[in-house]
């Protein structure tokens, strides 16, 4: 196989100028410089820049301010408190889990009594970190040296390193039988941006999956969007939403797991909706007082059906995720609205009724319409004391306006 993990090893960090600069940022004077900079501005970069270059090697103090900036960037992902002790490369910071995901997984794996993990592809160590955390002890494998420097790193900057062993090796030469499970998260960026195609993930969801079966228990983290015909029927599919955006996927091998199963995972409250197979296409008709907007993650595991048959409703459209009903429906899984007005879609007869009803904040939400929500509210000149929620779709096949308030 040519192609594993993305990047060749290279001799030693001498030969290296990027692991160079990173082992000088783990000397006294560079963790001191990291100190310094954990609030600075980037706007006032050059300025800070030219200021540290009087004491210090330009060099260091150019490595120091990428990291700042890393680090900056990671506190969305892994907080502030862990984020400004860890340590990150570009790629790390944009592919790693975030901790809230991470965390979750590491406790599904913990539940089932697993105290081993084999984590390939660990990249800078997300979620070796929250593995060790739920109590797991790991083997963080990655084929980039400096990858594998900074992942050892962190497992040291937040006192994980007896339960974190990091070895610098191409993932598919370990053997991981000694491990309880195997987690593994290929490469899904290229040289020319994300990779759709599963198969050219790194390594490929087939290798994955090969590895995934030789063992007790695995998981695979992929891409949300996957294609469904590219999940095996061995799988227990899982999609994972975090304040209502859906962050990633994950299939899950073994015993504890459903095969076939597809579930919904809502962060941070931990709500979970499964199915075992998907239910038939789930009946449409006109918009009732009610309407329900699916989670993400409902929507990508396909389990809309699922939540129409709970509240009793249907579908405004056959194509569209929107469920209506005639009774107010309370769940985790959808967030709810009432409906005052069903309009043809029109511009200039949304504008007139904003502007009838004083509406000063319009949020708009869209599916099924190409219109862009920015657009349209440059375009109602809002003003006024009041908000509403206008959804952009379609209802039975027409573009439709539908107006309402949000539940509670």
């Amino acid at each position: 196989m040519d192609r594993v993990n993305a990047t060749t090893p290279s001799a030693s960090s001498a030969d290296d100028p990027a692991r160079a600069a990173f082992t000088a940022l783990r000397t006294p004077e560079g963790e001191q410089l990291l100190a310094e900079l954990r609030d600075h501005d980037p706007a006032d970069e050059l300025a800070t820049a030219t200021r540290l270059r009087r004491a210090h090697p330009a060099e260091l103090v150019s490595a120091a301010l990428g990291q700042a900036r890393l680090r900056q960037r990671a506190v969305a992902k892994f907080g502030a408190e862990d984020a400004y002790r860890m340590y990150f490369t570009p790629n790390g910071v944009e592919q790693a889990t975030r901790t809230s995901v991470a965390a979750h997984r590491a406790a599904r794996f913990a539940g089932l009594g697993v105290r081993s993990v084999a984590d390939l592809c660990c990249g800078i160590g997300g979620d070796a970190i929250a593995l060790a955390r739920a109590g797991i002890s790991v083997l963080a494998v990655d084929r980039d040296p400096l990858t594998a420097e900074v992942a050892r790193a962190n497992a040291q900057a937040l006192g994980l390193a007896d339960l974190i062993e990091v070895r610098c090796a191409d993932v598919t030469e370990i053997d991981t039988a000694p491990y309880d499970a195997v987690f593994v998260d290929p490469a899904r960026r290229g040289g020319r941006g994300r990779i759709f195609d599963p198969e050219a993930y790194s390594p490929p969801l087939s290798w994955a999956t090969a590895a995934a079966l030789k063992a007790p228990r695995a998981a695979l983290k992929i891409a949300p969007g996957i294609p469904h015909e590219a999940i095996g029927p061995e799988a227990e599919a899982e999609w994972i939403s975090d304040g209502g955006d859906v962050k990633e996927a994950v299939l899950w091998y073994g015993a504890g797991f459903t095969p076939g199963a597809f579930r919904a995972t809502l962060l941070p409250s931990g709500a979970t909706l499964s199915a075992p197979a998907p239910l038939p296409a789930p009946p449409v008709g006109p918009v009732g007082r009610y309407l329900y907007e699916p989670d993400g993650a409902v929507i990508r595991a396909r389990l809309v059906a699922d939540l129409v048959e709970r509240c009793g409703g249907r579908l405004v459209d056959e194509t569209i995720a929107y469920i209506t009903s005639d009774e107010p429906y309370s769940s985790p899984y959808v967030a709810g609205y009432e409906i005052t007005d069903e309009l043809p879609f029109s511009m200039k007869r949304l504008k007139a009724l904003l502007r009838e009803r004083q509406i000063g904040v319009l949020t708009v939400k869209k599916r099924g319409s190409a219109v862009e929500p920015e657009e349209l509210r440059r375009r109602m000149k809002l003003s006024g004391p009041g908000s509403a929620t206008v959804f952009l779709t379609r209802v039975a096949g027409a573009p439709t306006m539908l107006i309402g308030h949000p539940l509670g």
